[in-house]
């Protein structure tokens, strides 16, 4: 393996509770490339104070303006919310003191005592939680609202990128026809919970369209499409650290999450990780488990989105009915579950008709057709 490996990003994933015990997870993002969940107390953070002992030109031990080590803030005892709210103020505190750390001098950031700390530990590579555990997510932080435009615009919303499975066609918020081809990019505005989002063509063209015609694509494969060959497996960690000693073998460190692509009863599976593709001793592999569970909540991980499988997938397609279209809400539901922020958006958006106020109203739109 080449070199030791440190480091380099921090991302607060969830607030685990077992019992009276709170312990935070993150997402470690290494030098490598690859990606750990690993869970730590506030003590444990706590206990990185020893820093200043190790670093004291860092530390402003000798002179205060020398100091680059961030301090470590605590959330108010008495949180607004309780003890779960306090736990996620925490949370978010801890994920920029992380970062902050990591923005240090190169010798405190890659120092083992850091790379030490964020470094898998016997508890993090556990297949399961103890007993009773709860995993608490935080909530996703809105956008703030420019006011040097002196307006609204929807795009201060985050938007998100998916592709059309099949061509369909229906009309905008301005009544005029709009037609998704097959492949074509589209950019979600809104996400309603009846399954139309509010979607944005290169045209600029606003409509509500059916999420089943959606999903997401590969990144950087441009028009391309394809599931994702590190996909394509269940996911493990890396009990401990393993050199190759052949060349068809992977060389992983501890806590490394790798995909199985072919299990065999030899005692040697053929994982995928990274953008690597070799063999691993089964016995040194274990199901994963805090870091499946967060998988499917935007932590994509250390999946390597290169090598497409086409073949099977689009001769699937070809053959394959369309998606079935979701029932369309009426105006006042979807009025009803935008926020402010979005009704305040929309209804400024240049060439809004009608006289009512906040969302775009829906409009009758025929069944998905087929190009032929």
């Amino acid at each position: 393996m080449a070199g030791p490996r440190y480091p380099v990003s921090v991302q607060g994933a969830a607030l685990v509770q077992i019992k009276r015990l709170q312990t935070f997870a993150f997402c470690v993002r290494w030098s490598d490339g690859s990606d750990t969940f690993v869970r730590r107390s506030w003590d444990e953070f706590r206990r990185l104070k020893t820093l200043k002992e190790t670093f004291p030109v860092e530390a402003g031990l000798l002179r205060r303006s020398d100091r680059v080590l961030p301090k470590l803030l605590d959330a108010p005892l008495l949180a607004h919310g309780g003890r779960t709210s306090r736990g996620l103020a925490r949370l978010q505190l801890l994920e920029t003191y992380s970062r902050r750390l990591l923005a240090t001098a190169e010798r405190v950031a890659r120092s083992p005592a850091i790379t030490g700390f964020f470094a898998p530990q016997p508890v993090d590579l556990e297949p399961a939680l103890p007993p009773g555990s709860r995993v608490i997510l935080p909530a996703p932080e809105e956008p703030p609202v420019s006011r040097t435009a002196g307006r609204l615009s929807i795009h201060s919303l985050e938007t998100q990128s998916l592709r059309c499975l099949q061509p369909f066609c229906t009309q905008d918020t301005r009544n005029r026809p709009f037609q998704a081809r097959a492949q074509e990019s589209l950019d979600v505005l809104l996400r309603h919970p009846s399954g139309w989002w509010l979607v944005e063509n290169e045209d600029q063209q606003m409509a509500w369209f059916p999420a089943p015609y959606l999903e997401e694509a590969a990144p950087g494969r441009g028009r391309e499409r394809g599931r994702s060959l590190g996909s394509s497996g269940p996911q493990f960690c890396a009990s401990r650290a393993y050199e190759s000693n052949r060349a068809d073998e992977l060389s992983v460190p501890a806590g490394a999450r790798v995909r199985v692509l072919e299990k065999s009863d030899r005692g040697w599976w053929l994982c995928r990780y990274g953008d690597r593709e070799g063999l691993l001793p089964a016995v040194l592999l274990r199901p994963e488990g805090l870091g499946a569970l967060l998988s499917g909540t935007g932590f994509r991980g250390g999946d390597d989105p290169a090598g497409e499988a086409r073949g099977s997938r689009e001769a699937s397609q070809a053959t394959a009915p369309p998606p079935t279209v979701p029932t369309r809400p009426s105006a006042g539901a979807i009025q009803s579950r935008c926020c402010t922020i979005t009704r305040r958006a929309l209804e400024r958006r240049p060439g809004r008709q009608g006289p009512s106020r906040g969302c775009v109203d829906p409009v009758p739109v025929p069944h998905p057709t087929t190009e032929r």
